[in-house]
């Protein structure tokens, strides 16, 4: 990587994990001066809980159409075409490039990667590191190319707003948080860019496969900003997670610890508490389905039992539980320490899971290069709405779309700061303003608290929603909004960002009446059958109906 130009634009990108990394690199290549903002520590990032691998056409027996077609089909055609061309056509360049960086994919005695299948790929060209430790080694590579470059780097920073002054993205307001509960020092730092890599927003379920920090910041800063956001609607669930438990604020749901979709690929199944396979009732690929129907496969089962858990059995994998010990052991380090930690033993009998909020498809939207419709202000990785998802993430996607567009976004600043006239992506017209306040009130409304948020959006805006439970919570999330909190510690601010997404995710599933992808709505009459759990192909959008919804809350922090 080649030094930062003295004189070269200064780019803050905020967000420590494989886009905002890999942004940052080649900004300062093609001649950025550029600041990073974490969170919390640098390494502590979505990147590194990813267990499945990155995804890419590195085998000549595949095809990139062929990557392209299982990715429309998983985003039930709501993808952007062209930015799913671009993933699969630039993602072998990506991932060379992060095998240069130091990353060592998995091989074999011959050097050549080990393939890997997961859910809705017709091919098995998923690469892992570790075996299921891809993200900590790709994270563990970026950070360690950072540290040694140019980048300044400013760890536990909170993004509290966007700094936007006629019309264009000057800058960052942060919030220097170092001990929980303190209310710590205000300051700005002035950009000509910024760039949102903020990741997801987890946090808003009860049940989540994502870290703490994941709170939605950088959506919630760019609605205030003005930036269109969009597909809010779509968040995956993943279907196999060992649950955790979080504390009595709703904090710490991220005990929850993800089983890979690749344990599935390698032939363990699902089964209800009788031992019988129950996916195949839902989907004629059975385990192997895409990840929304086999999650809410997952949850009508659990239903039927009444709450309690199906299991995960991989005890057919290997013929002896000697055999399978050694296996599971050595395919799935991360996962066999934490399952064991927990007292199961999953080589000799099959093991609990539960659904999990796991990946937002939606965000903020952009171009093919990260450019928002703010001038000045780029969004790349989770926070982002790239089109490449569609209404449902295909299986290992999201890594190579952290490393595609993350390098697409840091070579086109400078270009974009000396053209003299920021390129913006044409603002859309579903929630750049404010959201409706809903007509329906609940007198039962409960005290806020970040845990009866997050069970509030788990029961009403979860897996399976309808009419009257998202006018519920639409009812609930208004009325905590409009109370006067004047939020001050991290904590505090987080709630309010979280609170705000929501607004927005219950109005776009409201505005969106048809089942598609990972939005599914019992009272679709399409889907209303009781076996009818995969989505039907969408006939619209939504962008127009969301705006109604979306229309007398002021989006200012602390103000309904």
């Amino acid at each position: 990587m080649t030094a930062a130009a003295p004189g070269g634009p200064h780019v803050v990108v905020v967000g420590s994990g494989i886009a905002g990394l890999i942004t940052a690199l080649h900004a300062v290549e093609h001649g950025c001066r550029a600041t990073l903002v974490t969170k919390d520590v640098l390494e502590h990032a979505n990147t590194r809980y990813a267990q499945g691998g990155i995804a890419g056409v590195m085998f000549d027996d595949d095809r990139v159409e062929d990557h392209i077609r299982d990715t429309l089909t998983a985003g039930a055609d709501l993808n952007d075409p062209a930015a799913v061309r671009v993933l699969a056509e630039e993602g072998p360049a990506r991932i060379r490039e992060l095998v240069e960086l130091g990353v060592s994919f998995d091989r074999d005695a011959d050097g050549v990667f080990l393939k890997g299948l997961e859910a809705a790929h017709s091919y098995p060209r998923i690469l892992h590191s570790g075996g299921d430790a891809t993200g900590t080694a790709i994270e563990k590579a970026l950070v360690a190319r950072l540290r040694a470059s140019d980048v300044r780097v400013i760890e536990h920073a909170f993004l509290v707003d966007l700094e936007v002054t006629d019309g264009r993205t000057t800058g960052v307001e942060l919030l220097m948080d170092d001990e929980p509960g303190a209310v710590g020092a205000r300051g700005t730092i002035r950009a000509d860019a910024v760039v949102l890599a903020t990741g997801g927003a987890g946090e808003l379920y009860a049940h989540t496969t994502n870290p703490p920090v994941a709170t939605g910041d950088g959506i919630a800063a760019a609605i205030r900003a003005g930036a269109a956001v969009s597909d809010l609607e779509f968040f995956q669930f993943h279907p196999t997670v060992l649950e955790g438990k979080a504390d009595a604020a709703g904090i710490g749901g991220s005990e929850a610890f993800l089983v890979s979709e690749a344990v599935r690929g390698e032939g363990a199944a699902l089964i209800d508490e009788h031992g019988r396979r129950f996916t195949f009732d839902a989907h004629p690929d059975g385990e192997l389905a895409p990840r929304d129907v086999v999650a809410r496969a997952i949850a009508r089962q659990m239903e039927a039992q009444d709450g309690r858990p199906v299991f995960l059995d991989a005890t057919g994998l290997r013929p002896t539980y000697h055999e399978r010990a050694e296996f599971l052991a050595r395919r799935f380090p991360t996962i066999d320490r934490a399952v064991r930690d927990r007292g199961l033993d999953w080589a000799r009998e099959p093991i609990p899971v539960t659904p999990a909020a796991h990946y937002l498809m939606g965000g903020v939207t952009t171009d093919l290069f990260g450019r928002t419709s703010l001038p000045g202000l780029y969004a790349v990785g989770e926070v982002a709405r790239t089109g490449v998802h569609g209404a449902n993430r295909l299986a290992s996607n999201s890594l190579l779309e952290g490393a595609v567009f993350g390098a697409r976004a840091g070579d086109v600043i400078a270009e974009d700061s000396a053209s003299g006239a920021w390129a913006v992506l044409a603002p859309t017209p579903e929630v750049s303003g404010p959201v409706e306040e809903p007509a329906l009130r609940f007198a039962d409304t409960p005290p806020f608290s970040r845990g009866a948020l997050q069970e509030l959006m788990w029961e009403d805006a979860g897996l399976v929603r309808d009419e009257t439970g998202l006018r519920q919570a639409a009812s609930v999330i208004s009325a905590w909004r409009s109370a006067d909190r004047r939020p001050r510690t991290e904590a505090e601010l987080e709630d309010e960002n979280l609170l705000l997404v929501a607004a927005h995710v219950v109005a776009a599933a409201l505005a969106r009446r048809e089942s598609v992808g990972a939005h599914f709505r019992r009272d679709d009459p399409a889907t209303s059958t009781p076996h009818a759990l995969a989505s039907a192909p969408a006939t619209r959008r939504v962008e127009t109906e969301i705006a109604p919804i979306l229309r007398s809350f002021d989006t200012s922090r602390g103000v309904a």
